[in-house]
């Protein structure tokens, strides 16, 4: 990895525009290095804008928690890049997302859904509580499920995005791996709303009752990273099958993804 991302990354962001500017550090250092860790990277960068853009524009009931909440986000996921570049080390499901850059056998999809699963499954239920500990977490309920709208709709245009370099990813459709909100049994409703019940069960325990429950929420979440990874018998060979199509132009997929939704908007300004 290149100095400059490493750098960006590796210095704690102060707030939602530096976690904007550190994630475009790290798929602008992906795309030219043909790095696969450019593809969550870049869902994550476009979410993150969406969330900016909520926030400047007063939707969130405390526009500024929602700016602390998604910095310490953020900089959960800047720690585990950071620790898996220095010495392979961790949180366990985001070694297991990060072991399989270097597969080209694992398909864009996955490489996506892996990185939505630690991050959610793990990070998001920490950095909740962190913003609000204690009984403050109630107060959060609100902006923190205002998120969902937005991930949806970042979701949708990428899905449509992954399928103009994954011509046959809708054979997942055919075989039941996915539906509108599951992919590769992978539900990010589901897991949004289990992670917002583990927030408010963080936000009421003492240090070393959050130390065990992170511990659990790690280890639940790196086997749902196997899972993804080498998923049942059924899914297998469509996954064989999307493989052989898929562009195998890292970085220029990457690149693709990264522009999914100022393509989207650009798409209607051009018909409204």
């Amino acid at each position: 990895m290149a100095a400059q991302a490493q750098t960006q990354a590796q210095a704690q962001a102060q707030n939602i525009d530096e976690v904007v500017d550190g994630l475009a550090g790290i798929v602008r250092e992906a795309t030219d290095a043909g790095d696969r860790v450019g593809y969550f990277a870049a869902l994550y960068r476009q979410v993150t804008v969406e969330i900016r853009k909520a926030i400047h524009a007063g939707q969130f009931e405390d526009g500024p928690r929602m700016d602390r909440f998604d910095t310490l986000f953020g900089n959960r996921y800047f720690a585990a890049y950071d620790a898996w570049r220095r010495d392979r080390s961790g949180p366990r499901c985001w070694r297991e997302t990060f072991g399989l850059l270097s597969d080209a056998d694992t398909v864009i999809v996955q490489h996506l859904i892996l990185g939505v699963n630690a991050h959610i499954n793990l990070d998001l239920a920490v950095a909740a509580a962190r913003t609000s500990p204690g009984e403050d977490i109630h107060a959060l309920q609100h902006d923190f499920l205002l998120i969902n709208d937005i991930l949806a709709g970042v979701v949708l245009v990428l899905e449509d995005s992954v399928g103009a370099v994954s011509p046959l990813l809708s054979l997942l459709d055919k075989v039941g791996g996915r539906t509108d909100e599951e992919i590769l049994d992978f539900s990010v409703v589901q897991s949004r709303q289990e992670a917002w019940y583990n927030a408010v069960l963080l936000a009421g325990q003492t240090e070393a009752e959050r130390e065990a429950t992170i511990e659990r929420l790690d280890v639940r979440a790196a086997v749902l990273a196997r899972l993804i990874a080498r998923p049942g018998l059924l899914v297998r060979p469509a996954l064989e099958l999307i493989r052989g199509t898929e562009s195998g132009d890292v970085g220029a997929v990457i690149a693709h993804l990264d522009g999914a939704m100022e393509r989207a908007s650009a798409g209607r300004g051009a018909t409204g």
